[in-house]
């Protein structure tokens, strides 16, 4: 992404955060509190993160954290977004909360650290004039991963067209990431335009 799509993106989410108040779910662009949440669930699929390390991508105010928290245990957990915003409101929420930290960067121009598992919910959804980009983020975001990846995408079969928001054509991901990983996993039943792939580093179960 340029520097002019980065700024879009970040000028649409302060816009959010002052129609909708900082914290909310749909400051972070999501329809609501459901859409989120649906999207957990798939994405807290990918394996046993008890005890694991994992790098959430894009993060928001850390509602994955929260999420996993009811789910899992003794995790290490690290957020990056690159909305100051966001991580404020995210280092507030769990200053007291040990195994927890978040960054503020830019995913696709940091170097990222090698962790388990790494989840990107959302961030693979703004537009980029660069047909590269995605294919390119993908392959960053894997090659972090120990044992697997697991994002999401809008699917642009169902999607509407929208100025910064951009759908996804489900097969050529897949093909892409079977490149690349030897097991690949995908789901498409929990919302009608959206869908989840996980990439494992190998075939066996995680």
């Amino acid at each position: 992404m340029d520097l002019i799509e980065k700024a879009t993106v970040m000028h649409y989410h302060r816009h959010r955060i002052a129609e909708f108040q900082q914290g909310s779910v749909e400051s972070l662009g999501w329809r609501g509190t459901f859409s989120q949440q649906a999207r957990y669930q798939v994405l807290a699929k990918v394996g046993d993160l008890n005890g694991a390390t994992l790098l959430d991508i894009g993060c928001g105010y850390g509602d994955l954290k929260a999420f996993l928290d009811m789910h899992f245990s003794d995790f290490d957990y690290i957020g990056i977004d690159q909305m100051p915003e966001f991580i404020a409101e995210a280092r507030k929420r769990y200053e007291d909360c040990k195994q927890t930290v978040f960054y503020q960067t830019d995913f696709s121009a940091a170097e990222l650290p090698q962790v388990d598992y790494v989840i990107a919910s959302g961030a693979l959804g703004y537009r980029c004039k660069n047909e590269g980009f995605y294919t390119d983020m993908i392959c960053k975001l894997y090659n972090s991963a120990r044992l697997a990846l697991a994002f999401n995408m809008l699917d642009k079969n169902h999607f509407p067209q929208h100025d910064l928001l951009i759908g996804h054509d489900r097969d050529e991901i897949l093909t892409l990431c079977r490149t690349l990983s030897p097991r690949v996993e995908c789901f498409s039943d929990y919302l009608e335009d959206d869908f989840t792939v996980f990439m494992y580093r190998n075939g066996d179960d995680v």
